[in-house]
This record gives C-alpha cells, structure tokens and sequence, in this order.
C-alpha cells in the first residue's frame, strides 16, 4: 500500500513501524495490536470516531491534527488506504502533494 506513494521511508521503534515522508511521521503500525495510528485533521478524526468508535478511536491531538487509531481487522483496505493517503498529503511538502493528485493513482483513488 505505502509503496503507491512517493518518498514514503519505514523505520522501527520498538513495538512500532513509523511511516514517514520527508522525515516528518504520518503513520505508526502495531502488529502486535492489529493497528495502526494516522494523522488526520481534527474535525476527520472526531468524525470517524463519533461515525464508528468499534473500528477508530482517538489517539491524541497535537496542534491543528488528531491521529486516530484504526483497527485493522474491522476496516476495508480500501477505506484504509483512502486514510493513509490523506495522512501522507497533510504531512508532504505541498509541491509533492500536488503533483501526486494530479496523478493517475489519484485520479483513480479520489474519482478525479
């Protein structure tokens, strides 16, 4: 999945998988748990906790972001990949983000 993205690098941290692009994390990887943390805006997060508490709930708040974490077992891959993705755009430079949504994955993945 996080091959489809640009400059995306993985690193360990002890029981975690960091993902990050240009040195600055949008997402951490739990295998023990079967989750995943994403950053995602404020009002996204509320959200998705509010729409679905079985399948996210509320990591914490840093700023104008709240990482929300997400049961891997109880979300669609799909879905799960539409939510990293927004993670990865509020997290890369923006030139970066730009030229990825105009590109075909995006196009495919946003109906753009």
């Amino acid at each position: 999945m996080l091959e489809r993205l640009p400059a995306v690098k993985q690193g360990a941290g002890g029981d975690w998988i960091s993902f990050k692009v240009r040195d600055k994390g949008f997402g951490y990887l739990w295998e023990k748990t079967r989750t995943v943390g994403l950053k995602a805006t404020l009002e996204e997060q509320r959200a998705l906790v509010a729409e679905r508490p079985d399948v996210f709930e509320r990591q914490f708040d840093a700023g104008r972001f709240g990482w929300v974490v997400v049961h891997l077992d109880k979300i669609d891959p799909d879905e799960l990949f539409e939510l990293t993705v927004e993670a990865w755009c509020l997290t890369a430079p923006a030139p970066m983000v730009e030229e990825f949504e105009s590109s075909e994955l995006a196009a495919r993945l946003f109906g753009a």
